[in-house]
């Protein structure tokens, strides 16, 4: 059965307040907006960001930038607000406030730690462009960052380029990593040159001789880093990026080696950075833990081989907990950011303080911790398909007899036959559809075994939720039964990681979160692609295959708010069946007003096609000869080929995605 999205559909309606679970009167079926953050998982996830209001709609916590008091704003207020403006879903919202608390509790983190620890180095954190390299994100970087220091790291020549123009704080530092030409080492050495506190990573032993000679060139001596490859590996989708197999860096030989050359040439001042590079999204702080203890003994020894060293830069790996679980899955994190801050400090200082080596500046280049949470994906709801059937069921007198057989299962499940009858239902399918390819049985057939079939799950589904002990052959029919719910976006352009990684985002209503949600739904994009869809879905205590979800409804919009999607989605996108960027608004607070601080008009047919190579222009040409011919052949009107012809350029103008 499918419920078709309504052609002008209405804003939704606030749900009317339900009664406090467990209250006095409460009916025995009572739900509220505490069982909606239990079920979605957000107080877990959401990191105190995000929470749900008494009206049972998601709100984010802005602080206000006049004031700096605190303002919760109701995401579908902003739909709302900007569905007036003209600017429907599918859209990202982003929230700067929330990238500038990020980097105030990374650096507070830091601050506490040493402070408590009585470290006597500092902190210096750097941000990865690659993480998020739109422009708004590398600006804001710079600007929030300012009075922390904060820096960049980059590992190509465009991300230096970016990274020059932004970067105004001589104290903040611009780590070089990534393979380098002559054109990247002497853009830094310029940059360096221009005041900015720049270090040039070594990734390949030959690099310091195009170092050498560039740094000669232009009359500056380099301040050069090493990335050293541990022994230690870290752990979850990127374990095999560090350790001694990772591509990235020198082994202990080559480290070695270069200190000697360095000597040599009397230039072992240059070396002032060691580098090391975990991983990204590492769960385990004890794996952490052990891979900085053993980067700070191999600081210690290049400061007894007589380099001045100062900066010890312990790469990335601060994970985000996508799940809520606080555990070690790949998706998860079972620490906090004062506690990464606590056991990195704490493992360098025991390590150094032992080795008797002065304590260094502290590095580190955390990215996806910073700005995972700094946007969302608002999307709507367009379709919805079902499997369930609870129809009374008939077969015609006439019907083969594996037909009869499936509608006696169907119409006879009970709590003593469930297992047995699953059996059967799935036996009596299978023959019918051997006889359907055989010829011996028709279409109508073929449509009422699929009727009864469908029924007999639907009932078995249901009778199992009742059981304390449900068999394993029943376990995954209510993922099997789940709606299709057709949201319009597209996982390959704005949710990368989830199709080419399995990544848990939160996903969950916007809106009627007072009322309990009675179906269990499976996200489908627009994209004509079998992996258009989000196969994971974050609840309080474990990842599910379907999301608990509402009915929809004719006379009003439903709108899924999919979380955490600032790390790498944006980047990582791709144009499938040419679908492209969606819109995009920054969200701000300003003296208790909503402000839309940016908006970004998403990608129209035109701008993906001239992205692949197609030339709009010549698009609109090729298809006025077409319209022209078939003038010429009688086959259309001289008034309907302007009409055509209209209606084609106006979607060459038009959002990629489904519009009303």
């Amino acid at each position: 059965m499918s419920q078709r999205r309504p052609s002008a559909p209405a804003r939704p309606r606030k749900p009317a307040p339900s009664p406090k679970k467990g209250g006095a009167g409460a009916p025995k079926d009572a739900w509220s907006v505490e069982d909606a953050a239990e079920t979605y998982g957000i107080h877990h996830w959401g990191a105190g960001y995000f929470s749900i209001s008494r009206r049972g709609e998601v709100v984010v916590d802005l602080a206000d930038r006049a004031t700096g008091s605190p303002h919760s704003v109701s995401i579908p207020k902003l739909l709302d607000e900007l569905d007036a403006r003209g600017v429907r879903p599918p859209l990202l919202l982003r929230f700067p406030r929330l990238l500038e608390r990020r980097i105030e509790e990374l650096y507070h983190g830091f601050a506490k730690a040493i402070g408590d620890l009585e470290y006597s180095g500092t902190y210096r954190g750097v941000f990865p462009i690659k993480v998020n390299q739109q422009q708004q994100v590398a600006e804001e970087v710079a600007a929030y960052g300012r009075r922390f220091h904060y820096g960049f790291e980059v590992g190509s020549k465009p991300e230096l380029m970016a990274a020059l123009a932004y970067l105004k704080d001589p104290d903040a530092l611009l780590v070089c990593n990534g393979y380098k030409d002559e054109e990247f080492i002497d853009l830094a050495l310029y940059g360096q040159l221009m005041g900015l506190r720049v270090v040039l990573v070594l990734e390949m032993p030959h690099e310091l001789g195009i170092i050498e000679e560039r740094s000669a060139a232009l009359g500056i001596e380099p301040v050069i880093g090493v990335r050293v490859k541990l022994a230690a590996e870290g752990a979850g989708k990127w374990a095999k990026s560090g350790g001694e197999k990772s591509p990235f860096g020198l082994n202990l030989a080559q480290l070695v080696q270069t200190v000697e050359r360095l000597r040599e040439r009397g230039r072992l001042g240059w070396l002032q950075m060691l580098h090391c590079h975990q991983g990204s999204q590492i769960p385990d702080l004890t794996i952490i833990r052990r891979a900085i203890e053993e980067t700070a003994r191999i600081y210690a020894g290049l400061v007894k081989e007589g380099a001045p060293m100062g900066l010890l830069n312990l790469g990335g790996g601060l994970a985000v907990d996508y799940d809520g679980s606080r555990s070690t899955r790949s998706t998860s994190a079972n620490y906090s950011i004062d506690e990464y801050c606590h056991s990195l400090v704490d493992a360098v200082k025991w390590v150094l303080d032992e080795s008797g080596v002065p304590h260094p500046t502290l590095v580190t280049e955390s990215g996806r911790a910073m700005v995972a949470h700094y946007s969302m994906l608002a999307l709507e709801i367009l379709d919805v398909n079902r499997f369930e059937n609870r129809e009374a069921l008939s077969v015609s007198e006439d019907a083969s007899e594996a037909l009869v057989a499936l509608a006696e299962v169907a119409n006879g499940i009970n709590d003593d036959n469930l297992l047995e009858s699953y059996g059967k239902a799935n036996r009596y399918r299978e023959e019918l559809h051997e006889n359907f390819l055989t010829g011996d049985i028709g279409l109508r057939e073929r449509a009422a075994c699929e009727q009864c079939y469908w029924r007999a799950m639907t009932d078995i589904a249901a009778a199992t939720r009742e059981l304390r002990y449900v068999p394993e052959e029943l376990r995954d029919l209510s993922g099997l039964l789940a709606d299709q719910y057709y949201g319009n976006f597209s996982i390959f352009q704005s949710l990368a990681d989830s199709w080419a990684i399995d990544c848990a985002f939160p996903v969950m209503p916007l809106h009627r979160l007072a009322e309990r949600p009675t179906r269990q739904g499976v996200i489908h994009d627009v994209t004509c692609d079998c992996d258009g869809m989000i196969k994971k879905y974050v609840s309080s205590s474990e990842v599910l295959e379907a999301l608990p979800i509402h009915e929809t409804k004719d006379d009003e919009s439903y709108f899924l708010g999919i979380f955490l999607v600032g790390a790498y989605q944006e980047t990582l996108s791709d144009l499938h069946n040419l679908f492209g960027d969606t819109h995009a608004v920054s969200v701000d607070v300003e003296n208790g007003h909503i402000r839309f601080s940016r908006e970004v008009e998403g990608d129209s047919v035109a701008d993906v096609l001239a992205y692949v190579e197609h030339d709009p222009k010549k698009l609109v040409e090729q298809f006025r000869e077409l319209a022209e011919t078939a003038i010429q052949q009688g086959r259309i009107s001289a008034v309907v080929r302007r009409k055509a012809l209209e209606a084609y350029r106006q979607g060459m103008s038009g959002y990629t995605y489904f519009e009303s």
